[in-house]
């Protein structure tokens, strides 16, 4: 299954390159935030592939009416096909607006949720806007990261925890990855792109 993860930045070339080698047979797309829904709903039509996404800090507009081939799922466990993922919107509180939450709040959010989890026996993917608190963050509160995220690593080690916010290029995947136990944390600033083993999905 090849991924297409996005966030904080429009990249023109996965809309002009949609056929292209590099973009072609994507399954699924992931947005981390900050994103236009214009740009969420075309990368869901040239791609053909669903979209899920939360929003982030900057993420101001309601849609007058759900974005064609795109579904929020912020606080919500979804599965596509086999795969179990996790969204959670927003960053730090920082000024009151919206999708911003304090480290209390996101706490309570996830609370809520640890019973569906463990119910479906775990998760494969988490997508966030906003880093785990250490790992990729930066001091100034806007920035911070979540500590509660740490809990949801920790309890159920998920493969990957991708998440935005943090504007930073990277030359290479693995600037933009730390691996915890047996999670990836990846910055997907910008756009990223990885494949997970169908057969691993059928477990």
């Amino acid at each position: 299954m090849k991924i297409l993860t996005v966030s904080d930045r429009e990249e023109s070339c996965l809309i002009e390159q949609a056929a292209s080698d590099d973009f072609k047979d994507i399954d699924l797309i992931l947005s981390c935030g900050d994103l236009a829904p214009e740009y969420l709903a075309t990368l869901a039509g040239k791609h053909e592939a669903p979209v899920y996404f939360v929003r982030g800090n900057h993420d101001i507009r309601t849609p007058a009416k759900p974005i064609y081939g795109c579904m929020d799922i912020h606080a919500r466990l979804i599965r596509y096909q086999n795969l179990r993922i996790l969204g959670l919107e927003g960053s730090h509180w920082y000024n009151g607006g919206p999708a911003q939450y304090t480290e209390n709040e996101m706490r309570i959010i996830i609370l809520r949720l640890y019973p569906k989890v463990w119910l479906r026996k775990g998760i494969d993917i988490i997508i966030t806007h906003a880093p785990p608190r250490g790992i990729h963050d930066a001091e100034d509160l806007c920035h911070r990261g979540f500590q509660s995220f740490h809990w949801l690593i920790k309890w159920f080690q998920p493969s990957y925890f991708i998440h935005g916010h943090i504007h930073k290029l990277f030359k290479t995947p693995s600037e933009r990855t730390t691996t915890v136990n047996r999670t990836n944390i990846i910055n997907t600033y910008g756009y990223f792109l990885f494949e997970i083993d169908k057969a691993r999905l059928a477990q």
